[in-house]
């Protein structure tokens, strides 16, 4: 009797075959897709029913999330009034294995009536859907995974893979970078890690002159809340640091004391262009809670340890 795991291996092993077929079989087809998307003034819409719309909802997203602006329409609700998001300007990416999707024959007939340029996905050569597309992708034969051929499988791994394929060939092409990308995933852990010191440090920030005396720089760092207090020079840069071990070691006299004559000097700093999880790894390293921002030696803000920490960055 075939055991679980050998059912898995076998439908990875099918889906991988599958991918294999699909990376050997683009041309340009293919290459003329990415022509007309980056061609349009519009949004790519990518339209597909049952799995194939599954499939196209996230096929969509990868494309909105870096840097095509692309939108999902349920090929069934387009029949119903949503063809009007539709427009001229636009490219349609609609999915069918079969290519003979009754559901999706309007949207196709929109594209046609009104010169909205059809890209189609299907896995039947000389199917309706590629005999009606501006630019056919045409799916290779493989087998279905699950070994009757009935249950969207192999097919949906492959479309979903040319989804990706042609998300990131558009995105190498625009030069997409981590910046652009974090425009779009502000959110989660990803956009945590691409987020920078000027996101999260505090523009107020703890600080004091060199000639202050110690009784009001110890009224700053309590009121501040950050356990520190930054020490300006007259031309406004940051000269240095008063901490908690600083206190310590001066605390005979501490009150009579100035700013500058208990402060440590040349404190660790960061850009403020950094990004944070950077800022999070040299407090780690040096053991310390917080770090001023500098640009062009004057502080521009203060970052603390449990900035990056409610941020989800660790």
């Amino acid at each position: 009797m075939t055991s679980y795991l050998d059912t898995a291996r076998r439908v990875i092993r099918t889906e991988a075959d599958a991918l294999a077929l699909l990376e050997q079989s683009l041309g340009a087809p293919f290459e003329a897709a990415v022509g007309v998307i980056l061609a349009a003034t519009g949004r790519v819409v990518v339209s597909g029913m049952g799995k194939s719309g599954h499939v196209g909802r996230k096929i969509a997203a990868t494309l909105a999330s870096t840097g095509t602006p692309a939108q999902f329409v349920h090929p069934a609700e387009a029949s119903h009034g949503d063809l009007g998001m539709v427009t001229r300007g636009d490219v349609a990416l609609v999915l069918s294995n079969s290519g003979e999707t009754p559901e999706i024959a309007d949207i196709v007939a929109h594209t046609r009536r009104f010169a909205i340029p059809l890209i189609g996905v299907a896995g039947r050569e000389g199917s309706t859907l590629l005999r009606q597309s501006d630019v056919a992708l045409l799916l290779p034969q493989a087998p279905e995974a699950c070994g009757t051929g009935i249950v969207p499988t192999s097919s949906t791994t492959m479309t979903l893979a040319l989804g990706d394929a042609l998300a990131v060939a558009l995105m190498e092409h625009r030069r997409f970078t981590p910046e652009h990308f974090r425009t779009f995933h502000p959110g989660g852990k990803l956009g945590a890690r691409l987020a920078t010191v000027a996101d999260l440090m505090h523009a107020e920030m703890p600080l004091v002159a060199e000639a202050t005396p110690m009784t009001e720089a110890l009224l700053t760092i309590s009121r501040t809340g950050f356990g520190v207090t930054g020490v300006a020079d007259a031309d406004g840069r940051l000269a240095g640091i008063i901490t908690d071990g600083d206190l310590r070691r001066h605390m005979d006299g501490l009150l009579g004391h100035s700013a500058a004559e208990v402060m440590t000097r040349d404190p660790r700093t960061i850009s403020p262009d950094a990004l944070a999880e950077a800022a999070l790894a040299q407090m780690q390293d040096s053991k310390i809670t917080t770090l001023f921002a500098v640009r062009e030696g004057r502080p521009v803000g203060i970052l603390h340890i449990h900035d990056c920490l409610r941020a989800g960055i660790a």
